[in-house]
């Protein structure tokens, strides 16, 4: 397989044009919406019906079952509408694929997911960053805490920040440092001083804050989620090491932001074949430092492509061949490539790239949020280096 001939399958072809039609509609509402940061509940809607949502359930348990490499395709489609949405369907997708590869796809509390997921078109992501606790990335410890009771049931209290998509979730998955109040023999003892624990939308206790005032990917509303002596059942929990492989969040993370970076070069590009000056007689598209642009852009997101759909190709053949770096390292270079291609298209289009009215600054804002988007720059050369020399 080679990106040079995506779409090359019937079902990339099909979830091409699912990601493509729902990213038109996106587009729109974003230019409408985004600047005033109204969350857009009906791009999730339209998720719902689709059933994209369920792009990684697996077939037999009545998702599409989707390789990595078809998902990121459709994802950096989805990302040239609305980046904001797509960020938030990377984080349900890869946490879909997370739990299957920590719980197994026969484990029951996952088949629940499943089953919310592709009957209902449920929307679930993690919640476990925590303010001023560090990132759950770089081994921040929750205070969040969980405290097993003697049902074996748990009650949990704790506040988490930037959970992304809050508005439309169905799940959250929270990480809890794990307290026993329980004295009941029959129970088996804690293993583990953290764990992760299934709370459904709507649960008494759970509510969400609004924080998110921010500059970049607006409509992702990623606010804190406030937990309040919430009660779940003993099945709630989950073992704490669900999140040990994040390889699948690594790249469709990257695949959002290489999204943001072809949209802002194919409009930096429609505006060159179209804006025609008075001072020439023909667009600038004929301009040569303006074609050098254009080919500098082609250039970062030629690389970007071949690293990203190489590396998401080889976790589908052999995932255990593919370092933790090397995914990292792809999030690495699409990200700061889509920053640079961002940055050309701007200086192409000049000083109009900065209206409200245009596009460009809506890219320009989102495209920043991919440096802070983990595995963080410091955190991949310290992963590669460290590779380097264990050889």
């Amino acid at each position: 397989m080679s990106f040079l001939t995506y779409p090359n399958t019937d079902q990339q072809k099909k979830l091409l044009a699912l990601a493509g039609g729902l990213a038109d509609i996106f587009a729109k509402r974003a230019a409408r919406d985004e600047w005033e940061g109204r969350f857009p509940l009906a791009n999730y809607e339209d998720l719902r019906q689709s059933g994209y949502l369920s792009l990684t359930v697996p077939r037999d348990l009545g998702g599409w079952g989707a390789p990595l490499a078809d998902v990121v395709l459709a994802q950096q489609r989805l990302a040239q509408g609305c980046a904001s949405t797509a960020l938030v369907v990377s984080m349900h997708l890869s946490v879909i694929t997370t739990l299957e590869a920590g719980l197994g796809s026969d484990d029951a509390l996952f088949a629940r997911i499943c089953q919310s997921v592709v009957q209902e078109g449920a929307l679930i992501n993690g919640a476990l960053t925590e303010p001023g606790g560090g990132s759950f990335s770089r081994g921040g410890r929750f205070s969040t805490v969980a405290r097993r009771q003697q049902d074996g049931s748990w009650r949990i209290d704790g506040r988490k920040s930037y959970t992304s998509g809050s508005y439309a979730l169905n799940f959250f998955v929270i990480g809890a440092a794990l307290e026993d109040e329980a004295s009941d023999h029959h129970l088996a003892p804690l293993e583990a001083d953290q764990g992760f624990f299934l709370v459904p939308a709507g649960a008494p206790g759970l509510h969400i804050e609004d924080t998110w005032h921010t500059l970049s990917m607006r409509g992702t509303a990623s606010n804190d989620a406030v937990l309040d002596d919430v009660h779940v059942e003993p099945s709630a929990y989950m073992n704490g090491h669900i999140f040990a492989n994040t390889s699948s969040w690594t790249l469709l993370t990257a695949a959002v932001y290489l999204g943001i970076a072809q949209a802002a070069r194919d409009e930096a590009v429609q505006f060159a074949r179209t804006h025609h000056p008075n001072s020439l007689d023909r667009p600038i598209a004929s301009v040569p430092h303006v074609q050098e642009k254009v080919a500098k852009m082609d250039l970062a997101l030629l690389q970007s492509r071949a690293v990203l759909f190489a590396i998401a190709e080889e976790l589908d053949r052999n995932p255990s061949h593919v370092p933790a770096s090397s995914a990292a390292a792809a999030k690495y270079l699409v990200t700061n490539h889509a920053v640079e291609v961002v940055d050309l298209a701007m200086r192409l289009v000049g000083g109009a790239s900065l209206s409200l009215h245009s596009v460009l600054q809506r890219h320009y804002r989102d495209v920043r949020a991919g440096l802070h988007n983990s595995p963080m720059d410091d955190t991949t050369l310290a992963l590669l280096s460290k590779d380097a020399f264990a050889e």
